[in-house]
């Protein structure tokens, strides 16, 4: 979908619609807007750009009769020529051919609906899977950064694995979750997302059969379906994925990994029991079936600690395990890793240099000040204790005003509470709706297509005030 971040300027002398015209000009001459293009309707135009629809309408005309833009059945107004083929002989390359036939699969229309709106500030965020900027480490950080003058010692490409001091503090941090790992089992990657990438491209085969939780974050991303992979969802109760349908599965589809989100889970929120993850264990040992620990949430408990991540069971090298800051600390830092068997790691990193070169220097810099020390652990009582607060608060405006249309159950940790509506409805249209009266959500079928009483809210982000405002809003839609 086309940006339409310009408006015309009001105090100019020329005529608004002769100003659509030069901007429309502009876009598809530069190349931005290349043939083929379908421009957004009139009345977004109009409601964009603040003028009326007939003023599109006269724009639009003008460009029309210079042949640059055509109306096509079924598809709307479209880019048909520019000033490359009016000045020159050759034809412009037909760009829009290459966008539609790019390898890579696109996001589902939702997905994309809520990247483009989640930098849109006047959108009340119900869904947003990040910390508030309330509770992110502005000065902590900014002292950190300016603590490193005269001790900046590294500013080019790392090793393979990424920065040495900043993997010896992740594996010191590591031991405070009952995880042993030498810095040599560590990979530095930017972002628990990177680390699904790699493992997708770097040890399984193309058409590998993946189990997972159904529903799930992964369902939400194209990083394994971009490699031919199979998603394969297993069920989950309360305490987790369901052991004895994870056994079936793993026989009667032939599943090369296991992913799984144990700790405050994405988007259920659901906390898998110590003696679930044994038995989860138990029967991968016993199937040889190596597992994707995705522990992004883990320290985020709210009411006591949770139970040991599964690598920390982990006698056999089954266990490939991923952490991150993002959840906790940055999203910005762009700072996470993987624990695993070394041979592992080391194809990992070597696949990982082939793509970006490494973790910002800078980014591992910081990370590693603030791994040192407690400093860290101070930082997470505070988001511990703040999330709380909005959890509760949360929990207690579903109940004044849920009551009767949805149920859900109080989270134990983490950011979300996956609520259900007591009837099943369009969540697409509600998706709109809601959009309608600026407030963002992540529907259920974001994470499981099928689903249409579910959707994913999230108490970490906006503010409290937005938060009641927003729920409030969303009972009054859902009553109609």
């Amino acid at each position: 979908m086309l940006k339409l971040d310009w408006k015309p300027d009001k105090h100019a002398d020329l005529p608004f619609y002769l100003q659509i015209i030069q901007y429309i000009k502009e876009k598809i001459a530069s190349g931005e807007w290349p043939v083929h293009t379908r421009l957004p309707t009139q009345r977004a135009m109009a409601e964009a750009w603040g003028v009326n629809r007939s003023t599109v309408v006269t724009a639009l005309d003008e460009l029309k009769a210079e042949g640059l833009i055509e109306s096509v059945v079924g598809s709307g107004t479209v880019v048909s020529n520019n000033t490359w083929s009016v000045l020159a002989s050759a034809a412009p390359p037909d760009w829009m051919s290459y966008v539609q036939t790019g390898d890579h699969p696109s996001n589902m229309q939702t997905i994309q609906d809520i990247n483009k709106y989640e930098s849109d500030p006047s959108m009340i965020r119900l869904g947003t899977g990040e910390l508030s900027p309330d509770l992110l480490p502005l000065r902590e950080t900014e002292e950190i950064l300016g603590s490193l003058r005269g001790r900046l010692t590294h500013l080019g490409y790392s090793e393979p694995k990424g920065w040495l001091p900043l993997r010896k503090a992740v594996s010191g941090y590591l031991r405070t979750r009952g995880i042993e790992a030498s810095p040599a089992s560590i990979l530095i990657v930017s972002g628990a997302l990177q680390a699904l990438q790699l493992i997708s491209q770097g040890i399984l085969r193309q058409g590998s059969g993946i189990l997972l939780e159904r529903p799930s974050y992964l369902y939400s991303l194209s990083v394994f379906q971009a490699s031919r992979m199979r998603l394969l969802g297993i069920p989950m109760d309360d305490e987790g994925i369901r052991p004895e349908s994870l056994a079936r599965q793993k026989q009667l589809r032939d599943a090369a990994l296991l992913y799984t989100i144990p700790s405050f889970h994405n988007p259920t929120g659901t906390l898998m029991s110590e003696d679930r993850r044994r038995q989860v264990m138990a029967i991968c040992e016993r199937e040889r079936l190596p597992i994707l620990e995705d522990d992004v949430y883990g320290e985020l408990w709210l009411d006591e600690p949770g139970p040991l991540p599964l690598k920390a069971l982990d006698q056999n090298g089954l266990v490939l395990y991923t952490g991150s800051l993002s959840k906790t600390l940055s999203p910005g830092l762009r700072i996470g890793w993987i624990v695993g068997p070394e041979p592992v790691i080391e194809r990992l990193a070597d696949v990982k240099m082939q793509t970006d070169y490494g973790a910002s220097a800078l980014s591992q810099l910081a990370a590693a000040e603030w791994l040192r020390g407690n400093r860290y652990e101070q930082h997470l009582k505070r988001v511990r204790a703040s999330l709380k607060e909005r959890r509760n608060l949360t929990c207690s405006a579903l109940s004044r005003w849920f009551s009767g249309i949805a149920e859900w159950q109080e989270p134990r940790g983490g950011f979300y509470i996956w609520l259900r509506l007591e009837q099943a409805r369009s969540m697409r249209t509600l998706f709109l709706r809601a959009l309608s009266e600026g407030i963002l959500l992540n529907p259920g079928y974001v994470y499981d297509q099928t689903d249409s009483q579910h959707m994913r809210l999230s108490y970490a982000y906006a503010s409290e005030e937005d938060l009641e405002h927003a729920l409030y809003r969303l009972s009054q839609l859902l009553r109609k």
